[in-house]
């Protein structure tokens, strides 16, 4: 008899997802999540992806211990609405003023961050959070959007134009503060290997050399300018990567590493021509790796699902135990990943998910009336299918502004002295040329995205197939740019005054500094 009366409660134990039985104790029980994030870094550059000429043992580590995610995209490849897509669970066409860069923060959509706050968490960021940008709450008061500053240790550099932040004596610190038996909720926002770099810092401080590199990408010259560039961007991915592996071992050692879901990734591809800011397959997809000892079953895998940035806060929220009705993040659009992390297999382990949405509206000034170069597309199996909607415009921003939606760099200002050359024109048409209304590309075969197969009738099938299930999604999604009102985005006014109208002021003759370009980057006379 008593075996049979145990049965029930047998079965129960067994059926019930061990996350679910996890969070009943959440006093003491529920995981702390540390949430690490580069600025500006494409997939593969890390070096569990292959990426020899940049060491990360951070993230391999993170791999190891954890799972390799292959196909994770932002929807958004700029700094504030990528961040904005991680902290809300929705994608930046519903989230506003939040789908542009440089804005005003609508007080309506709740972080993560803030509701794990609310929830019990002990939560904190250093670097860089969510920016740029202006975030304020209905009353006018300044938002935590990523949790409390801990920014106030400082350690030399290893170059110049790297941060003297200590992220990760930052990271003890805001450890030391938490209240025994709290979990925490973390963010490392590191502001590398974003612009500007110190030019030659990954050969000279690093022992790098220009052949470490096995590929140039194809729409930029093979040039030692161009190699020496990439070498210093890895150098600050690598700067990224210790405090990562700093953090670790802090955790390590406080005996928190166990129940600790750690989360590795950028908000956007590497700040170059035709990557940061753009569309395409190495502007989007981007490096994830996550570690959790405590939830994640059969380490070591490797995950071909696709994931989207706004799968992440529905995640921590789940794992905390928080309720999304309880908080002001609804609707949220991006789905759990903890069926992946509950699953032993590996590759695909979710069937449906088989695809991304991606797109944006404005990000940098420089267009006239601050418009934007609006793009929606989707990432499914091998393929990208990208639909711009006003091909007329520029799409790095404007030939007599500095193309200002490519950051300043030695590799930019080599590729704008070479458009006045016949046989290698073609770089700047590439980068900073105008595009057709259509693209589509075989990202297998083709991650430079260098052939538009858009045109061709052997793919007509396909590129409709795509395009037909982008604009079902989007309209599902309330995105109003394929609902009739997309100049919206247009409307809305910069956060930083001194950039609104910047392009009519420029031209009629003020003298007004423009970020991250050089001066010889603007061209003298508007092309045709």
């Amino acid at each position: 008899m008593r075996t049979a009366a145990l049965r029930p409660l047998v079965f129960l134990l067994l059926v019930i997802p061990p996350l679910t039985l996890f969070a009943e104790d959440q006093k003491t029980d529920r995981p702390n999540i540390l949430f690490c994030i580069a600025d500006d870094a494409s997939y593969p550059h890390m070096g569990a992806y292959g990426t020899d000429w940049v060491e990360t043992p951070g993230f391999d580590r993170v791999a190891r211990e954890g799972l390799l995610f292959n196909r994770c995209y932002t929807p958004n490849a700029k700094c504030a609405p990528s961040r904005a897509c991680i902290l809300t669970g929705r994608n930046s066409w519903q989230l506003e003023e939040a789908c542009n860069h440089w804005c005003f923060f609508p007080p309506k959509f709740g972080t993560y961050a803030e509701a794990l706050e609310r929830h019990g968490y002990h939560v904190g960021k250093t670097g860089k959070g969510w920016a740029p940008g202006i975030a304020k709450d209905e009353k006018g008061r300044s938002r935590n959007m990523t949790g409390i500053g801990y920014d106030r240790l400082k350690k030399q550099p290893p170059a110049q134009q790297i941060s003297n932040n200590d992220y990760a004596g930052n990271f003890a610190a805001f450890l030391n503060d938490r209240p025994d038996k709290t979990p925490f909720c973390f963010w490392y926002g590191s502001t590398e290997p974003h612009r500007g770099y110190e030019y030659g810092a990954g050969i000279k401080y690093g022992g790098k050399s220009l052949d470490q590199i096995d590929e140039v990408p194809d729409f930029w010259p093979d040039s030692t300018v161009t190699r020496t560039d990439m070498l210093d961007y890895a150098f600050e991915i690598e700067h990224f990567d210790r405090h990562l592996a700093a953090m670790l071992d802090e955790l390590d050692r406080q005996g928190l590493l166990e129940n600790t879901i750690v989360v590795v990734t950028a908000d956007n591809g590497m700040p170059f021509p035709r990557i940061k800011g753009q569309g395409y397959e190495l502007s989007n997809h981007l490096p994830l790796a996550i570690m959790w000892p405590a939830g994640i079953r059969n380490p070591g895998r490797t995950i071909e699902d696709f994931v989207s940035f706004i799968d992440f806060a529905p995640t921590f929220l789940e794992v905390a135990g928080v309720d999304r009705e309880e908080t002001d993040m609804q609707p949220v659009t991006g789905e759990s990943l903890v069926p992946v992390f509950e699953s032993k297999k590996s590759g695909q382990v979710i069937p449906a998910r088989d695809s991304v949405l991606i797109g944006k509206e404005r990000h940098d000034i420089g267009r006239p009336e601050d418009q934007g170069y609006p793009i929606r597309g989707i990432v499914k199996g091998d393929f990208l299918y990208l639909k711009n909607f006003k091909p007329d415009r520029w799409p790095a921003g404007n030939p007599e502004t500095g193309y200002l939606n490519t950051d300043g760099s030695p590799t930019k200002t080599e590729i704008l002295s070479l458009r006045t050359q016949p046989d290698l024109k073609h770089y700047w048409e590439l980068s900073f040329g105008k595009r057709p209304a259509e693209e589509l590309f075989n990202i297998k075969t083709d991650p430079a995205c260098m052939v538009n197969l858009a045109n061709n009738a052997d793919y007509e099938e396909q590129k409709s197939e795509l395009q037909k299930e982008m604009i079902a999604q989007l309209k599902k999604q309330g995105d109003p740019r394929v609902n009739g009102n997309g100049d919206v985005f247009d409307d809305y006014p910069y956060a930083n005054p001194g950039e609104q109208n910047f392009y009519e002021r420029y031209m009629g003759g003020e003298k007004l500094k423009a970020g991250w370009v050089n001066p010889s980057d603007f061209e003298a006379e508007p092309l045709d």
